[in-house]
């Protein structure tokens, strides 16, 4: 999905990590590509953007985190638990349905006016 009228990197990758649930990740390349971004776009924009979102929820495609420490008492108030080496979690456990993601972020994305073309 690429965006065509939508605001800014920061908008718009805000928008779709909040959407994330409680108790759910995604990777990086996974935001990026709902909102027309490189992964690492994502992380520098996380890195930038008010910590209101819930940034925790992003990770490495394998489920790394390299902010642990600062996530683990988020992880622990949503469940998600350390995998055995303590680099970060089972993404096949608590990975958000990608599709029902797109879906919320489409909608709430339509909900400000926001215009899109398909890829």
């Amino acid at each position: 999905m690429t965006t065509s009228s939508a605001p800014d990197p920061g908008e718009r990758v805000a928008l779709a990590v909040s959407l994330v649930p409680p108790g759910r990740v995604a990777a990086y390349g996974e935001i990026g590509t709902l909102v027309g971004i490189g992964p690492r776009q994502v992380g520098a924009v996380l890195k930038d953007l008010d910590l209101a979102v819930p940034w925790w929820r992003i990770m490495g495609h394998d489920g790394r985190c390299a902010v642990l420490d600062a996530a683990l008492p988020h992880w622990r108030a949503e469940g998600i638990e350390v995998r055995p080496d303590g680099r970060g979690c089972r993404m096949a456990r608590y990975h958000a349905d990608l599709g029902e993601l797109a879906t919320d972020y489409r909608l709430a994305a339509a909900e400000r006016g926001w215009s899109f073309d398909e890829p």
